[in-house]
Order: C-alpha cells, then structure tokens, then sequence
C-alpha cells in the first residue's frame, strides 16, 4: 500500500501562508488559496497554525504539511518547536509534520532526539519532515528516524546565511542527496518552475513552493525591485 511520501513523489506541494502581519492573514483566504493550488495541480498543502489547516481541510482533501510557527525566548527555532505544537497540530490531523531540525538550541534546552522520541511514543503513525539547514543536519534527522528531509531552512540560520537552495545550480540540495537515502523535499526560495523542475531532475523526491505562488505582496516587491533596477541602469 501506498503512504503519503509515496504519493507526493515528483509532485509539487504549495505552501499556503501568511503571517499576522501579512495582508492575506486569514483562515478563510488561505483556504481558498489551497483551492486554487488543487485546481492548478498541486498535490499537497503547507500549512502553519491550526485554524488554517482546519480551514484548507474543509476546502481541499489534499494532504497537509502541519507546522506551527511561534517564536520561544532564547532560542531561534520557532517552526514546530516543541511537543505543545504538535499536541495542537495533532488537533487536526496533518498527514506530515514538519519540524525544525536545526542543530540550534532548542525551548527549554531540550534536545531534537527527546522530542522526537516523545512524538513517536504519542503518535507513532504520523510522518515526520525535517526543516534542516546543513547536511549534517540532514544525515543527524535520518539518524534519528525523520521520514523525509527538507532543505527548508538554508540560508535562514546564522551558519547559512546568504546562500540559497538555487545557488550553483542546487549544489545544497545535491549535497544532501548524497548524504541521506530518506526523502529529500527541495524547499526554499524555489522562485520559478524551471527551478522546481529543476530540483526534481536532480532527485528531489517532492519540491515546496510558497512565496512564488502565494505571497503576491512578495512577488510585487520582487517585480519592483526588478523594475527600478533597469530604471537605475538607464539613468
């Protein structure tokens, strides 16, 4: 029988999100954001906060990627951080959770294997991603059981900052894939569909895209900034 990683091999998941301070912050429009991403071929959803997902799955029966962002004192990992938010995840039933896996402190100074363990002993059949931003990040979450990988938070910790997943033609990406032999989700600034093709090709088992497809506040900057450079060079 076929599992949820199965299915969404050589697929395209869209991250549908918005932050409170984002213009589209609504349960009610990231649901119908996921339903124009159904419509147009997607074959899953990322999502952040209960109340979105819980909305996308009145609107879609696409499987879900959970997370929960929130942000913890003295420590910089805010996506899925601890058991509270998969407890709260759990609430509605994602197909995956994703979690950061990042070798930084984590709340309250626990470690990403106890936390892991805990969300084995509780709830055994859901299927864990790891958001990971080195390689050995990656080789450290196919240690500890993680069902897939995903290049999701490099270049946003402080070890990689300034590079990107398309940088030297995903020379990250393929880094990893030598690295793990569990699913590698390319994830990241996958800002065109020649990119996420890309990524693909190379042996990403499934691509994330998210602000190219969903965040027109940020496409608008990117064409801005485009159009005031020519501007700039014509001056």
């Amino acid at each position: 029988m076929k599992t949820v990683l199965d299915n969404l091999k050589g697929k395209l998941v869209v991250s549908c999100q918005a932050l409170e301070n984002e213009p589209l912050h609504s349960p009610f429009i990231m649901s119908r954001m996921a339903r124009a991403a159904f419509q147009g071929g997607a074959a899953a959803i990322r999502a952040n906060s209960v109340v979105d997902i819980a909305a996308i799955k009145q609107e879609v029966s696409l499987p879900v990627i959970g997370i929960i962002k929130r942000d913890y004192p003295g420590s910089a990992v805010f996506i899925t951080a601890t058991m509270k938010e998969v407890d709260e995840l759990m609430s509605v039933s994602p197909e995956i959770i994703a979690l950061d896996a990042t070798a930084r402190e984590r709340p309250g100074g626990e470690s990403l294997s106890t936390l892991v363990s805990h969300i084995r002993t509780r709830y055994p059949g859901i299927v864990l991603m790891a958001d990971i931003s080195s390689v050995e990040e990656a080789e450290t979450a196919q240690e500890l059981g993680f069902d897939c990988v995903g290049t999701t938070l490099y270049g946003y910790t402080a070890e990689s900052a300034g590079h990107a997943l398309p940088d030297n033609d995903c020379a990250f990406l393929k880094d990893v894939l030598a690295a793990v032999t569990v699913p590698v989700v390319a994830e990241g600034n996958v800002d065109t569909p020649e990119r996420a093709a890309r990524c693909l090709a190379l042996g990403a088992h499934m691509v994330v895209v998210g602000g190219a497809i969903t965040r027109p506040q940020q496409i608008t900057e990117r064409f801005m900034a485009a159009i005031g450079a020519q501007s700039t060079d014509r001056a």
